[in-house]
């Protein structure tokens, strides 16, 4: 067995430090997202370069029915965003323009809920920030597979509020 110096010793000090920040289950679940949107649409890759900046591997395809994949994925009418956002595993969905912190938080404690979602398009949200203006305030919810939604966390652009 090789010997493991003082140095090599604390330079795992990060690693382990993150992996209890960050339980292997949520990560290993929700780092990877595979994100529907409207073709073209820009401001869908300002929010997935957002979650690529946070340690996020996220691919971005165009949609036929952007409707239709958000009603297949659960997503609550009154919830809908700009785009749908798939863990890898398909078991969550990310809606709209949800911050990096939120997503994280979501994945490493989801309970019983199907997904989190930012309805619209929120001015100052990751991928909706205008230059000159001061991000606006705004909810995250989480929603059931049945419909149901709540409150989950206030955001102003990528952090809480």
């Amino acid at each position: 067995m090789p010997h493991l110096s003082r140095r090599h010793a604390l330079a795992l000090v990060p690693a382990i430090a993150a992996s209890a920040v960050f339980p292997t289950r949520a990560r290993a679940a929700g780092t990877a997202l595979q994100v529907l949107r409207s073709p073209g649409c820009g401001c869908c890759e300002g929010w997935a370069e957002h979650l690529r900046a946070a340690g996020f591997s996220v691919t971005v395809r165009d949609s036929v029915d952007l409707d239709a994949d958000r009603r297949a994925a659960g997503v609550p009418d009154d919830l809908a965003g700009c785009h749908t956002g798939l863990t890898a595993d398909g078991r969550f969905v990310v809606e709209g323009h949800v911050p990096a912190f939120a997503v994280r938080r979501f994945l490493d404690a989801p309970g019983t809920w199907r997904g989190i979602a930012v309805p619209d398009m929120p001015i100052g949200s990751p991928g909706m920030e205008v230059p000159g203006t001061a991000p606006r305030p705004y909810t995250v919810y989480v929603f059931a597979a049945d419909g149901r939604s709540e409150a989950f966390v206030r955001a102003r652009g990528d952090r809480p509020a």
